[in-house]
């Protein structure tokens, strides 16, 4: 089954929701657009966005999609779900993600797998900062300070 785009605007730039009826394969930042499919989207597509839309209004701060499984490393996957426990409006560094997941000395690779993270903003790889300030994103520098700034998050 071929998956299917759909776009989400935001303030910083549309975002695009892949995935078919039963769940997301990804979500693409503003600056990886992808060309929105025809169409109805599938049920779980259109669950995650009209959730993002609701993330971006103010109107939303937890996500009940359900994610595609993806080809990652087991370290990656502990990550992953590291992130989603980080609550709305916080922050952790990458030191501190590596500790929780029992890798203290791995805060580098915490940045990696947050590169590798399919799902931003469901995976809350945004709530993860640098020690020493923002630490960076895919999106970009101005991406990730609208979405800290939207959680209301003091960095």
């Amino acid at each position: 089954m071929e998956d299917f785009v759909t776009n989400v605007t935001s303030p910083v730039g549309p975002w695009a929701v892949v995935g078919n009826a039963e769940a997301i394969s990804a979500i693409h930042l503003p600056n990886q657009r992808r060309r929105a499919s025809r169409g109805t989207p599938p049920r779980a597509v259109a669950r995650a966005a009209k959730q993002l839309e609701q993330y971006f209004k103010g109107q939303r701060r937890d996500f009940s999609v359900s994610l595609a499984k993806v080809d990652a490393t087991s370290f990656q996957h502990d990550v992953w779900d590291a992130l989603v426990d980080i609550p709305y409006g916080e922050v952790r560094t990458y030191t501190d993600v590596a500790i929780s997941v029992d890798r203290p000395r791995a805060s580098r690779a915490v940045g990696n797998a947050n590169h590798a993270n399919p799902w931003p903003i469901v995976v809350p790889c945004h709530r993860v900062v640098s020690s020493a300030g923002l630490g960076g994103y895919g999106g970009g520098d101005d991406v990730k300070r609208f979405l800290l700034d939207l959680e209301g998050v003091h960095y």
